[in-house]
């Protein structure tokens, strides 16, 4: 059986934001049960060189909705549009407006799914070979399609979504590993 471009990007974007919107369900829940101030949560980080909580999240849900984009040949709506972005927001860290709670921060990824959802196989398979162009701050850095998915864009939203985990469970969020993979999407054999 053959793995599409499509099979490799658009469903597992979807799936793996919808388990980090899971997570923040869950983490939101955790403030209130303890009494925590959410944005005690949202600014929390492993290490005080590391991107807190919330930008974590933006980076993910950013990241998937540019990669899956710019898979499908979409002309954004600037070159570096902040929403559109891919991961690396250069040395000068540029942003859109950040979320500033849980309900906001769920939204974002549920927009980023709902984005990934309305592309249709045909747009994203055969784009092993096309030019994938990420800008920022004027440097642009060109990958083909294949590359950018599997050894840019897949690493990135794993690497963003189990640093959102890691915080949180670092936090006291009681999160076991079915919260980071989400529910099982195979059956096992007889």
């Amino acid at each position: 059986m053959t793995l599409s471009m499509y099979q490799a990007s658009v469903p597992v974007f979807a799936r793996m934001l919808g388990n980090c919107g899971g997570i923040l369900r869950k983490a939101e829940a955790h403030a209130v049960r303890a009494g925590l101030d959410p944005a005690t949560l949202l600014e929390a980080r492993l290490a005080p060189d590391m991107f807190p909580l919330h930008r974590q999240v933006q980076i993910a849900a950013d990241g998937a909705r540019g990669a899956a984009a710019r898979l499908a040949g979409l002309a954004l709506p600037d070159p570096e549009a902040e929403d559109f972005a891919v991961f690396n927001r250069g040395i000068q860290h540029r942003f859109a407006t950040t979320a500033a709670s849980f309900p906001e921060l769920t939204a974002r990824l549920d927009a980023a799914i709902a984005f990934v959802e309305t592309l249709r196989p045909e747009q994203i398979d055969g784009s092993e070979a096309r030019m994938v162009d990420v800008t920022m701050g004027g440097r642009t850095r060109r990958f083909a399609g294949q590359p950018f998915l599997l050894h840019y864009a897949l690493p990135n939203l794993h690497f963003h979504i189990a640093m959102a985990y890691a915080i949180l469970r670092h936090a006291g969020v009681a999160l076991g590993k079915q919260d980071f993979e989400g529910p099982p999407v195979y059956s096992s054999l007889p």
